[in-house]
């Protein structure tokens, strides 16, 4: 049979362009996985609204390798099975060359085989568990700190708020139980009684029993760890019983002002450890970075207690995006390789990877500074 010439051409043009991969095409594609429904939707959409600020400056200003950006945004619903579909669809359907997620320490460690299966690289904006950057995993980028980081920070503080016995309440999660066990070590390791250590569903909104044992063990300091949601109940729940002690939420996903506005006066006298203090933005490391995501969170209206969890999306897209621009070309193996020569100027502060993690397969680490703040009638102060 005798192959018409121009035919076979087409033919091979076209049989090229099914097979063509997806950073080939008009935009760049970035995949997001954050929990929009579920427990932690509220900083989930968050992380969202402040990765879309990201993703509309970046393409005001030229994209990256001369295309847009596009953030492809799926809802891992706060479940570590539905975590692990999202980024499964992300890599195979949409041919994302990288992700950013998963918010929740149990989702990240959930998704994190598939990154290594497909060898795709995930940076991690929010997740603070040690186990993620120290398992071996070479596909792991984390821009938050750890429950590790988190807690020496906070040990210099130890001398002013004069803390002699300490109560817990945590989520039985992978976040919770991490930051328990790395501020109860901590403190015991500086002369701090260690009280009661309590858990928490994450889906919990009944907390009497934990507080009632809390309030019989007589600390005069409540390390809570979770989401923003569950520390609103905590704090009304808590004045509600009477509890006088200190109560001081840890890991950063804590939003005060969202505090303010819907636990009230429960809140006030609470502390709360955040990695980024808009109400001081003068303090962070960038101060014209932190003003321009501030303005712009502002002018679209989104919720102001958002801000301290949205700015974790917003670095996240600019550093995602400042490893293409490295790379010179969206693929996997490019984009991972150029994250560990970067340095981006961003509200987290300068960020840039340490290594973690066995040699030959480190993950990389990020050390943001660690800021405590202190509601106090119905404001967010400077505690000291």
């Amino acid at each position: 049979m005798r192959i018409h010439p121009l035919k076979a051409v087409l033919s091979v043009i076209w049989a090229g362009l099914l097979t063509m991969p997806a950073w080939s095409q008009d935009t760049i594609k970035i995949g997001v996985s954050e929990p929009l429904t579920g427990a932690f939707a509220a900083s989930g959409n968050y992380v969202v609204q402040g990765a879309k600020i990201a993703e509309d400056e970046i393409n005001a200003n030229g994209g990256v390798l001369g295309k847009k950006i596009e953030l492809i945004i799926e809802d891992n619903k706060s479940n570590p099975t539905e975590a692990v579909n999202t980024v499964e669809k992300l890599i195979v359907k949409d041919k994302v060359p990288v992700i950013m997620g998963a918010w929740s320490s149990t989702l990240t460690l959930a998704v994190m085989p598939k990154m290594e299966e497909y060898k795709v690289p995930l940076l991690v904006e929010t997740s603070s568990s040690g186990k993620i950057t120290t398992s071996g995993n070479p596909y792991v980028f984390r821009i938050s700190p750890t429950s590790a980081m988190e807690a020496v920070a906070f040990k210099e503080l130890l001398p002013k708020l004069k803390i002699k016995k300490a109560d817990f309440l945590n989520t039985n999660n992978d976040f919770g139980i991490g930051s328990a066990a790395e501020y109860s070590k901590m403190l015991k390791a500086n002369g701090v009684e260690i009280g009661v250590l309590e858990t928490m569903d994450p889906k919990a909104t009944d907390f009497s029993a934990q507080l009632t044992r809390i309030k019989a063990s007589g600390g005069d300091a409540l390390f809570v760890t979770t989401a923003v949601e569950q520390n609103t109940l905590i704090l009304k729940q808590a004045k509600e019983l009477g509890l006088k002690t200190r109560v001081i939420t840890t890991g950063g996903s804590n939003s005060p002002d969202q505090l303010i506005t819907q636990a009230g006066a429960a809140a006030d006298g609470s502390y709360h450890t955040v990695f980024f203090p808009p109400w001081f933005p003068d303090t962070v490391k960038n101060p014209e970075v932190a003003k321009r995501y501030m303005a712009e969170w502002k002018k679209r209206g989104y919720e102001p207690g958002g801000l301290t969890e949205g700015f974790r999306g917003y670095d996240g897209i600019y550093t995602i995006v400042e490893a293409i621009k490295k790379a010179g070309k969206a693929t996997p193996a490019a984009i991972k390789d150029a994250l560990w020569q970067i340095t981006v100027h961003g509200v987290y502060g300068d960020i840039k990877f340490n290594k973690q993690g066995p040699a030959g397969k480190e993950s990389g680490q990020n050390t943001p500074t660690v800021y405590l703040v202190k509601i106090e009638g119905g404001k967010v102060v400077n505690p000291f």
